[in-house]
């Protein structure tokens, strides 16, 4: 198997007790982040992914950010190309990195933890299923496909200093389940919706 790259960045500094209500993306984001080469087979990528149970990586080239590849981009892929049995829905590609413009979480609309906690999970018993049934022979076809060609280009991102209230507002908006943290273009880490509800469940909202 192709080696992928992993994260040079070093963990981003956390205060220790962030002042209440200023808690950032710095303070809950993961890094020493799992990233992918354009050229990795997608094989290697599905192995890659379910053996540290997430569902999507980073994909970069020469050191820039240049798109996502996740569960669903794979499956739809799949699905797309001529002989394979399964069928997903059709996904838009979109080019360049987006980054949210500057809005505050209005305190009268519901709390998002519903949809994050309904339409995201890591290490979800069905995707990992799905996963297994790639190995079968007809599926030899991901051996000659690459993550360039199912990827996603359009990138979701905020920076370390994006207070956690509106992360949590742009994901929402953009219905996106992570976004790769950038510091001055450079991938330093990933938020996910996972970690802003860990942040509420710890009471440090």
């Amino acid at each position: 198997m192709k080696a992928t790259h992993s994260s040079h960045a070093a963990p981003a500094a956390r205060p220790s007790h962030p002042e209440p209500g200023r808690l950032t993306v710095r303070d809950i984001m993961t890094t020493g982040v799992l990233v992918l080469d354009p050229d990795v087979t997608l094989r290697d990528a599905v192995e890659l992914l379910s053996n540290r149970h997430i569902t999507g990586a980073p994909v970069v080239a020469t050191g820039k950010l240049v798109g996502v590849i996740s569960a669903n981009d794979i499956l739809t892929f799949e699905a797309e190309t001529p002989g394979v049995p399964t069928e997903q829905p059709e996904q838009a590609e979109e080019d360049g990195v987006e980054t949210p413009e500057e809005e505050e979480w209005a305190e009268e609309l519901e709390a998002p933890g519903t949809y994050f906690n309904d339409a995201w999970s890591d290490a979800g018993a069905d995707v990992a299923e799905r996963f297994q049934e790639l190995k079968g022979a007809e599926w030899d076809m991901l051996n000659e496909h690459t993550v360039e060609e199912a990827m996603s280009r359009g990138v979701r991102a905020v920076t370390p200093a994006t207070s956690v209230p509106q992360a949590a507002a742009y994901m929402l908006k953009e219905r996106v389940h992570r976004a790769m943290v950038l510091d001055d273009g450079e991938l330093v880490g990933i938020v996910t919706a996972t970690d802003i509800m860990r942040a509420v469940a710890e009471g440090r909202l």
